[in-house]
């Protein structure tokens, strides 16, 4: 799955020059938390609720709410965004994306493609492709299986259960603590229990988790 699968396109942008009242207003209208800042066309710097608290009045000031506009009219996007963000290109695996974020501890970042701003990707965006990859709502049965560290282990394992004629969902591996061994967590489009655990008994699979799904 790619980045440019799962961003959303044609983010809402606003220039470095317009008051912190107005970004909230957007904010607020639009239903983001964030916004991409462009100058001249081109991505300077990406604004967050987090960063506009920051810079705006406490809750607990004893200013009126016409000298908090005031104030929040004077204060410009420039002075609350992070500038020159991070940015992922249009064609990178969403696991990058993943890893990037958690790299840096950011939230979001800008796609780019040829050199342009075309999407934004958030960690809601990765976190509802992961739940698509590993589960999309249909009945089955999800098995985690311990599996041999080996090449065509995991061919071997699909080659069974093709042979019975069961569909595989999804499909993922995991790492253990051991080089000899990891993980694999298979969802199959069956509710036949007692079959895919005659599948695994017969060929020495062992099985670590069961659950109905």
């Amino acid at each position: 799955m790619l980045v440019r699968m799962r961003m959303t396109k044609n983010p809402i942008s606003i220039s470095p020059d317009t008051s912190i009242l107005e970004a909230w207003k957007i904010m607020q209208e639009s239903q983001v938390r964030r916004l991409l800042v462009m100058e001249k066309g081109k991505l300077v710097g990406i604004v967050t609720e987090r960063d506009l608290r920051s810079v705006s009045p406490s809750q607990a000031t004893s200013l009126s709410i016409f000298e908090i506009n005031y104030l929040l009219e004077k204060l410009k996007v420039k002075d609350a965004m992070t500038p020159n963000p991070i940015t992922v290109d249009a064609d990178a695996p969403i696991e990058e994306a993943a890893l990037i974020m958690r790299d840096n501890k950011i939230s979001a970042l800008p796609v780019i493609e040829n050199g342009e701003v075309v999407g934004i990707i958030t960690e809601s965006d990765i976190f509802k492709a992961f739940i698509e990859m590993l589960g999309d709502g249909k009945r089955g049965l999800r098995y985690t299986l311990r599996i041999k560290n080996s090449p065509g282990e995991i061919a071997r394992i699909v080659s069974l259960i093709a042979e019975k004629g069961i569909n595989i969902m999804s499909m993922a591996t995991f790492p253990s603590d051991s080089e000899n061994y990891g993980f694999l967590v298979l969802r199959l489009e069956t509710e036949d229990l007692a079959l895919v655990n005659e599948i695994f008994r017969k060929n020495n699979i062992p099985v670590e988790h069961i659950r109905k799904i």
